[in-house]
């Protein structure tokens, strides 16, 4: 398996980190896991390419999470592709659905299908994956790729979510800004190695994203925030860096 991060920042925007948007991959099947503003060009960028990508899942409906869903399905029509998936969380029809009303000339112009999942284990793209509800500002999913590979979401960070990860060989965490930011919905670097020491989840690698700008520069004090409290391998994750699991 292979995970490709496109997307590692927020809603605010550093110049350096699109939002929040990355391939898993394996053999001939991939699934892009959210969309937000800029993914469209970091899949060109990258070795894969939009038009290689037929199967979106997004954890939820925030704006720097689903902005450039219209976009891919448009690179993708115009061409030549015929086929786009979109899976998600309770409400992903109603936005599609609103998105192509606005848009309403690209209704019809490729084979359209949408679904919705939860807290369950279900198969997308070819991958077993099993959802967990976060906690966030809206409902979100937690999604886990085997023993493999798990990605948080959005969320602050609980002892549960961890677990969820716990075996795996990559979590990808929200960790959206540095510990003096008085936050709700997203973890500080010290809550973040709280939850994960606390549950005491065994998890190879966990890799860092939905950096806020506030974060730029502070990398070296928020990895030390961690290591206070966790003694496992953190890292922040960057635009473009490919995993092999």
């Amino acid at each position: 398996m292979e995970i490709t991060f496109l997307g590692t920042g927020s809603a605010m925007p550093t110049g350096e980190r699109y939002q929040t948007g990355l391939v898993v991959e394996r053999d001939d099947r991939r699934v892009l896991v959210d969309c937000g503003s800029g993914v469209l060009h970091r899949l060109q960028q990258s070795s894969i390419g939009y038009e290689n990508v037929s199967t979106v899942l997004l954890t939820h409906h925030h704006l720097d999470h689903v902005s450039d869903l219209m976009p891919l399905l448009k690179a993708r029509w115009l061409a030549g592709e015929e086929f786009l998936e979109i899976v998600g969380p309770s409400g992903t029809k109603s936005l599609v659905d609103d998105l192509l009303e606005v848009h309403d000339y690209l209704e019809g112009r490729i084979d359209l299908r949408i679904r919705e999942v939860g807290a369950h284990e279900f198969e997308v793209a070819g991958f077993e994956v099993e959802g967990y509800e976060t906690r966030h500002s809206l409902p979100c999913l937690a999604y886990r790729f085997g023993d493999e590979f798990t990605f948080s979401g959005d969320s602050e960070a609980f002892e549960g979510l961890a677990n969820f990860a716990d075996g795996c060989e990559v979590l990808l965490h929200d960790c959206s800004f540095p510990d003096e930011v008085d936050v709700d919905n997203h973890p500080t670097p010290t809550q973040l190695g709280e939850a994960l020491a606390g549950s005491g989840a065994d998890v190879g690698t966990v890799y860092l994203t939905h950096l806020y700008p506030h974060t730029e520069g502070r990398h070296e004090e928020m990895l030390s925030s961690i290591e206070a409290v966790y003694d496992g391998d953190v890292r922040f994750a960057d635009d473009l860096r490919t995993v092999e699991l």
